[in-house]
């Protein structure tokens, strides 16, 4: 018997120990791996409850919100806590407008304004409002795997397809077992890096692997980092498809 077959049966006799998900993942595109994470992150419909911690030269400083989402282009996030309660960021379909309370006015944001930071933070209004599914945006490719806090990770570049991208290049670490973000890193056109987010925590909500815990830091900004933080997750719930209207947003 040559060692060949000799391979080939130590295989077969370990191939039921070794998780199914193992073998045959690592033969994934790039493509394939992004649906099968996005398939956990996108969900037909959300509500949730959180608070995002900016940490800056100027201390600390505390946010907390709620968040509704229907699909993957209408997301609606009120801020909760006192010193700006009541304003909101209605993201529907490419459009994102803000309302605030005290002036009872509605701006529409365009252009580089999207790219702005939200109350200080190291997320911009589009970060904390999503886009498009990744695969309409860019091009990816598989590069290999690396370790990230302990876990096996699938690592993969993506490249902008034009210039309406939020970050012209990003670099994904997703999990291999779960298929979940683990690390990003988004870069300038210039290949500059910009922006690094690590997720610290995952949870399993009907099935799904949902990151609740990340942590933003903004490299153009010194000592700068935001750590969002999802304390109330419910997800597939009913939501009513009006509140994401101009009317509905200044109530």
């Amino acid at each position: 018997m040559n060692k060949y077959v000799i391979r080939n049966v130590l295989l077969l006799l370990f191939l039921p120990l070794i998780p199914v998900q193992h073998v045959f993942a690592r033969n994934l595109t790039g493509e394939e791996i992004i649906k099968k994470m996005e398939a956990n992150q996108v969900q037909k419909s959300a509500r949730l409850e959180g608070v995002f911690i900016i940490t800056d030269k100027f201390g600390e400083r505390k946010k907390t919100f709620k968040l509704v989402s229907l699909g993957t282009d209408r997301t609606l996030l009120e801020f909760t806590n006192p010193e700006e309660a009541g304003q909101k960021i209605l993201r529907a379909g490419d459009e994102i407008y803000l309302y605030f309370p005290e002036a009872e006015d509605v701006i529409h944001l365009k252009g580089s304004a999207l790219r702005d930071s939200v109350l200080g933070s190291d997320f911009s209004y589009e970060d904390l409002t999503g886009e498009k599914g990744l695969l309409d945006i860019y091009d990816v490719e598989a590069e290999g795997m690396e370790t990230v806090n302990g876990r096996e990770c699938y690592t993969l570049k993506l490249t902008a397809k034009n210039r309406k991208a939020v970050y012209p290049g990003e670099k994904l670490w997703v999990d291999s077992e779960l298929f979940v973000l683990r690390k990003a890193y988004y870069y300038a056109l210039s290949g500059r890096l910009i922006k690094e987010m690590e997720i610290r925590k995952v949870i399993k909500v009907k099935g799904k692997n949902i990151p609740v815990w990340f942590v933003m830091e903004d490299r153009m900004k010194k000592d700068s980092r935001t750590t969002f933080i999802i304390n109330n997750i419910q997800i597939d719930v009913p939501v009513d498809p009006g509140i994401f209207s101009l009317e509905e947003l200044s109530w």
